[in-house]
């Protein structure tokens, strides 16, 4: 039996020093999964032209806030600066958060975005679109299915990788600290 402990110890001991597998692959994970998922999300709400950058989509209202956006009739133009802003904020977040992750720049803040992001979003499907049951789902139940609570959390475990382990070695942030190092 010491035997069988030790070869297990020896061969799992090893894969647990080799720290670069996590993050790098939470980070292929990532841009393999959901890079698509969140860019595509963002052009939907980018206004005509290259003003569209400063001037969102209505669909970018209907999106963030459904209900009230039903409420004044679906007119923009009855919305005031806060929710630009907020439209505005969350549209930019949708690229340059996953870009971030994309070049593993500034990684852990990215995924911290990204994770707040990903909460605003859940909440907003909840009680802005009024999700169904089946949407949501619940934790701790025999289904694995359900949009919000089951995928949302393996996206939040992994951008949690992430924030805890960093990037990894194939990206811009070692890049970084190799140079701030070699500068001391």
């Amino acid at each position: 039996m010491n035997t069988l402990i030790s070869l297990y110890n020896a061969v799992f001991g090893r894969l647990e020093r080799q720290d670069w597998i996590l993050p790098t692959l939470a980070r292929f994970t990532f841009v393999a999964v959901l890079f698509l998922y969140f860019w595509k999300s963002g052009m939907t709400k980018l206004g005509d032209g290259f003003v569209g950058l400063f001037v969102p989509s209505t669909g970018a209202y209907a999106q963030i806030f459904p209900k009230a956006f039903e409420a004044v009739g679906y007119d923009v133009s009855q919305f005031g600066l806060f929710h630009w802003a907020v439209v505005w904020s969350g549209t930019v977040a949708e690229f340059v958060l996953p870009i971030l992750l994309l070049i593993g720049l500034f990684t852990r803040l990215a995924a911290l975005g990204m994770i707040g992001f990903v909460f605003v979003q859940s909440l907003t499907d909840i009680y802005g679109h009024g999700a169904d049951e089946k949407t949501i789902g619940a934790l701790f139940d025999r289904f694995s299915d359900s949009h919000i609570m089951d995928q949302r959390a393996f996206w939040v475990l992994m951008l949690l990788i992430l924030v805890i382990k960093g990037a990894g070695p194939l990206s811009l942030d070692r890049i970084l600290k190799g140079s701030v190092k070699s500068e001391d």
